[in-house]
C-alpha cells in the first residue's frame, strides 16, 4: 500500500482524475487529488491554460506543495500532463519520495533525483507536448542521474489519451497503461 498525490491536467480535476484515484485506492492505496485551480474542470485544453494563466504557476505549486504537507515523505508524487510536471518539479523538495508516476508528460530534474528513484512514464508516441528528442534528453538525463526509469510510449494516440470525456480517449492504450502503474506501485 502506498501514499500517491495525484495532480490534474491544465484542464482541472476532472472525472478521469477521480476515476483514475479511485483505480489505485481500489488496489489498495490511500490517494490524494487535490484541486489546484480551486473551480470547476475547463472543457478544453485552451479553456485550461486560461485558467492556469489567470491563477498563476506559483499559486498552482503552492496549493500542491498545501496539498503534501501532512503526507509522509514517501508518498509518491504523480500527476497528469501538466500534473506530471508539477511532480516532478516537487521532486528536490521530496527527496524521500518512494517514486514519480509521470502520465502524459514528463517531470523532474535529474539534479533532483537520488540513485534508485522509480520512475515511471507514460506518454503519446508521438505526444504534442514533448517533442521525442527532448523525451529522449530528458529519459538519458534522468537515468545518467541514477533513476530507475521505465518509459512507455502509445504509439499513434492523443495526448490524454486515459481521459473517456476527450476525443483523444485511446481506450486500447488506456487498458494497457493501468496494470503497468498498478504493477509500478506495488513494487515500489
Amino acid at each position: 500500500m502506498r501514499h500517491v498525490v495525484l495532480f490534474h491536467s491544465v484542464y482541472g480535476r476532472r472525472p478521469a482524475v477521480r476515476a483514475a484515484a479511485d483505480r489505485l485506492r481500489a488496489a489498495g492505496h490511500r490517494v490524494t487529488t487535490p484541486d489546484l485551480y480551486g473551480v470547476a474542470a475547463t472543457d478544453t485544453v485552451e479553456e485550461g491554460f486560461a485558467l492556469l494563466d489567470k491563477i498563476g504557476q506559483d499559486v498552482v505549486l503552492d496549493r500542491a506543495r498545501a496539498a503534501l504537507r501532512d503526507l509522509p515523505s514517501e508518498t509518491v508524487l504523480a500527476g497528469f500532463s501538466m500534473g506530471a510536471g508539477i511532480a516532478g518539479a516537487l521532486l528536490a523538495e521530496r527527496p524521500d519520495s518512494a517514486g514519480l508516476l509521470l502520465l502524459h508528460g514528463t517531470g523532474g530534474a535529474p539534479d533532483a533525483v537520488r540513485a534508485g528513484l522509480p520512475v515511471q512514464l507514460h506518454l503519446a508516441d508521438p505526444d504534442p507536448y514533448d517533442a521525442p528528442d527532448e523525451v529522449d534528453e530528458w529519459e538519458q538525463a534522468m537515468t545518467d542521474a541514477g533513476a530507475d526509469l521505465t518509459v512507455f510510449r502509445y504509439p499513434g494516440v492523443g495526448h490524454l489519451f486515459t481521459d473517456p470525456d476527450l476525443a483523444e480517449y485511446a481506450p486500447d492504450a488506456a487498458a494497457a497503461l493501468w496494470p503497468r502503474v498498478l504493477a509500478f506501485l506495488a513494487a515500489h
